[in-house]
């Protein structure tokens, strides 16, 4: 039996009225998804538990079997693992996007998806300025890079402080989003100096003079430590592989000895390949029993407050990506399809929400006629429901787990 994993990142959304109170999952052309709801299973998961902060690594780590509660130590230290960072235990590990910055508030959390180049050039000036044997900057991709903090003292301190997601506080004042906490002034102050430094740097003249805005601030967040957990092969046995355009997929995928797979021409973004992550992904079946595939683009979209994108985003997925996949998969014989969203990036919020979000399974020989669609109101008709998202991979790979009846009828608790 071979397994694949589709994850369109923040696909599901609220209803809207430019879309005649649809969402972009029911408005979007995805028969491919459609097909996999209609012939095989339909059914809602949180992927978020409660009290945690919606996001794609907490989301992540849940699809993938891992429960979040249990086993998520921060953002940061998971990026830096498929960065190849090295890091200790006592040290802490900070995402550091590069913003834009004006008049005392954050005006954009990707600086306008500052390409991965110019980060280089800006993190470089970075590490002249102000970093240190205890302190360094690494770029990553586009606007998302890390900062270490080696040996810290307030080690505690640093961990508990709270930190915001840049894409949650947009065109908010500094001094109401700044960190708080114990040692929140150390991390101000850094991010304030960042400021004085890449205000002038010429990779900003050039964007000002293109029209495009200035990559001038570090925002830091997502602070946590190693994160420790059982590989994916010594929790459920199979051979396993990750393939997505960003670090902390890629990391998550190598805290669990899962093999790395990079496809040229993944972004990130809108204009990443599709199609090349579902060849590769075919392609890597040949030696792994499952390959998991996250594609970024819906998320960016949402974030943006942009449904044509976004519904583009969609249909992009569902016919480059499941479509390539249902067309090519037939070949290993017996297979099964597991398609969903991590977590709803609504137009609306321009930020993740941790409502349930739908989920289908489609294997070889399936030939149900449902009715339903792969969409949120379908998805929350149906009797399955997963409120512990991790629990879903093994219902996924083996069937055996009993449903419990709850409120919403055939249910996992």
């Amino acid at each position: 039996m071979k397994y694949i994993v589709l994850v369109g990142d923040g696909m599901a959304d609220y209803p809207l009225k430019e879309l005649k109170r649809r969402t972009p999952l029911e408005a979007a052309g995805i028969k491919n998804l459609n097909y996999f709801a209609r012939a095989g299973t339909l059914g809602l998961i949180r992927t978020t538990p409660r009290g945690m902060t919606p996001g794609t690594d907490v989301a992540n780590l849940a699809i993938l079997g891992y429960d979040p509660q249990r086993y998520y130590s921060g953002r940061g230290p998971l990026e830096a693992l498929n960065q190849g960072i090295r890091y200790g235990r006592q040290d802490i590990i900070f995402r550091c996007n590069l913003v834009t910055a004006a008049n005392g508030k954050l005006i954009d959390y990707s600086a306008g998806h500052v390409t991965s180049e110019e980060g280089k050039e800006l993190f470089r000036a970075l590490n002249r300025e102000i970093g240190t044997g205890s302190l360094k900057f690494f770029p990553g991709v586009s606007y998302r890079n890390l900062a270490l903090l080696k040996k810290p003292a307030g080690l505690a301190s640093l961990l508990s402080l709270r930190t915001h997601p840049p894409h949650d506080v947009m065109g908010k004042k500094f001094s109401v989003i700044f960190p708080k906490g114990k040692g929140a002034g150390m991390l101000i102050g850094l991010m304030e100096r960042s400021r004085e430094i890449l205000e002038t740097h010429p990779v900003n003249a050039r964007r000002k003079r293109h029209g495009k805005g200035p990559a001038n601030m570090i925002w830091l967040w997502g602070q946590g430590t190693r994160p420790e957990m059982p590989s994916f092969y010594r929790k459920y046995g199979l051979k396993g592989a990750v393939i997505s355009a960003v670090d902390i997929v890629k990391g998550i995928g190598r805290a669990t000895g899962m093999e790395i797979i990079d496809v040229p021409g993944a972004t990130g973004y809108f204009d990443t390949d599709y199609e090349g992550k579902a060849r590769y992904a075919l392609k890597a079946l040949k030696k792994n029993d499952l390959v998991f595939v996250h594609v970024e683009a819906p998320d960016e979209a949402g974030h943006n407050g942009d449904i044509k994108a976004k519904i583009k985003a969609i249909e992009d997925f569902d016919r480059k990506v499941a479509g390539t996949v249902l067309k090519g998969i037939g070949a290993y014989g017996n297979y099964k399809i597991l398609a969903l969203t991590d977590h709803p990036t609504p137009i609306s919020l321009r930020t993740h929400a941790p409502d349930p979000v739908p989920f289908a399974i489609f294997k070889n020989g399936d030939n149900k006629r449902g009715k339903a669609g792969f969409n949120e109101r379908d998805a929350k008709k149906s009797r399955l429901f997963f409120n512990k998202g991790h629990k879903l991979m093994e219902f996924f790979l083996k069937n055996t787990l009993t449903p419990a009846l709850s409120p919403r009828g055939r249910g996992i608790r």
